[in-house]
């Protein structure tokens, strides 16, 4: 990126290339005429893959037609496609960012680890490209589709500051960004620096009869009452047995995090990296602990 020249945004996401969710924010930074972009995003859902890589088989690339951007879907997962996407293998450069989403449901606390959207900003930042990744807390009956052109236009001024670092260049490298739009995005209060807490959507198992049964989880991790198509042909032996995930319920942080923030109507921006550290009372246990291990002789080898 040098001088006046154009910025290139890289747009992944988890959702799938034909996503609400992406489309309104490729339209919305089109519209801007202020940037290149380009799209490497999922052929299809890829909802709470995590980081998960296609490493035994090649992936299948091919170019659809979103106007304004050169666009490619892709077999692959997320982080496959935010690592291909600024490998110089598909585009001829490195993009200066790249933007994963618009995710439909929050990612806050114990889901950035379930999600998809967040590894294509993370494996961004593992290829050490500057990223945000971007999820709106969708809820069903009061969420519509015109929610996703809101959200991708309050992250348009956070994603054009950004980009103002990383020319300067003084955008930290240590780190990338997640952002969660809140469910009544028309009526935020505005941008708030928050860091990932512990809040979850506890989930458990039931038995099914058949792949056509019950409520199916929908991208947003809640369960859904969309059943699959009766037409539906299951490929699985009847001396299988089938278990389907339903939500049995939550647990939500006290403290001052990201997923409050975000229900309590702000634009939360959480800095994020990639190492898991445990919490200091943890490494102490384990310091003292380890210690009274016995450690085998080379003998007992």
């Amino acid at each position: 990126m040098e001088g006046g020249k154009r910025s290139t945004i890289l747009i992944t996401n988890d959702d799938g290339i034909d996503a609400p969710g992406l489309r309104a924010l490729v339209h919305s930074l089109v519209n801007t005429n202020l940037f290149n972009v380009l799209v490497c995003a999922p052929d299809s859902e890829k909802s709470a893959v995590s980081h998960c890589i296609t490493w035994l088989h090649p992936i299948a690339v091919k170019q659809v037609n979103i106007n304004g951007t050169t666009a490619f879907a892709v077999s692959g997962t997320p982080a496959d496609c935010a690592s291909l996407g600024v490998s110089k293998a598909l585009f001829p450069t490195v993009p200066d960012l790249v933007v994963s989403g618009i995710n439909k449901g929050s990612n806050c606390g114990y889901h950035i680890v379930y999600s998809g959207t967040v590894a294509g900003a993370r494996e961004a930042f593992f290829n050490d490209v500057p990223s945000i990744s971007v999820s709106y807390d969708w809820i069903k009956g009061k969420s519509n589709l015109q929610d996703f052109t809101l959200a991708a236009q309050v992250c348009i001024p956070i994603i054009s500051a950004v980009l103002v670092e990383i020319k300067n260049p003084s955008f930290p490298r240590r780190c990338f960004l997640n952002i969660d739009v809140p469910n009544n995005v028309a009526n935020h209060k505005g941008y708030k620096l928050t860091k990932q807490g512990k809040s979850i959507i506890k989930m458990g198992w039931r038995q099914v009869t058949s792949e056509t049964e019950g409520q199916k989880m929908s991208s947003d991790m809640t369960n859904t009452d969309t059943e699959t198509p009766k037409s539906f042909e299951s490929s699985v032996s009847p001396e299988h047995l089938l278990f389907a995930r339903e939500v049995r319920g939550s647990v939500l942080d006290d403290d001052d995090t990201d997923y409050r923030s975000l229900q309590e109507g702000y634009i939360t921006v959480t800095p994020l990296a990639a190492l898991s550290h445990a919490e200091v009372n943890c490494q102490t246990f384990f310091k003292n602990w380890l210690q009274s291990v016995p450690e085998p002789s080379p003998s007992s080898l």
